[in-house]
């Protein structure tokens, strides 16, 4: 299997909640939400997140449009308001996120390329 970053089979939307960010990853293809439901767990976006997130990761299912939503907790410093980071609203962390590696079947790879 080819390893690739996540953006080869899907996109990501990002922003504030408080001291969390919200991190949205959406399927390129429907065929491909299967395999991140699989792959991106709460504790592997943790993982890779880790220079970042000091809390909890918690994950939102959205199965009818092929989505993930995740809540990084204690991701932005106390929150926009407050927040000495550069980025105090969580806007790049869906590009963060975005940059994971996966191994990912060629199949999948594949179905994404045709339809775009």
């Amino acid at each position: 299997m080819p390893e690739v970053h996540l953006l080869e089979i899907a996109h990501g939307r990002s922003g504030d909640k408080g001291n969390g960010s919200n991190v949205g990853i959406i399927a390129r293809h429907e065929d491909v939400y299967p395999f991140l439901k699989e792959q991106l767990t709460p504790e592997r976006i943790k993982e890779h997140m880790k220079h970042v997130c000091k809390g909890k990761v918690e994950r939102f299912e959205m199965p009818n449009i092929g989505a993930l939503n995740f809540i990084l907790y204690e991701s932005l410093g106390g929150g926009g308001t407050v927040s000495l980071k550069l980025d105090a609203q969580g806007k790049t962390h869906a590009a963060q996120v975005l940059r994971m590696k996966l191994d990912v079947p060629q199949e999948l790879l594949d179905k994404v390329k045709a339809s775009n």
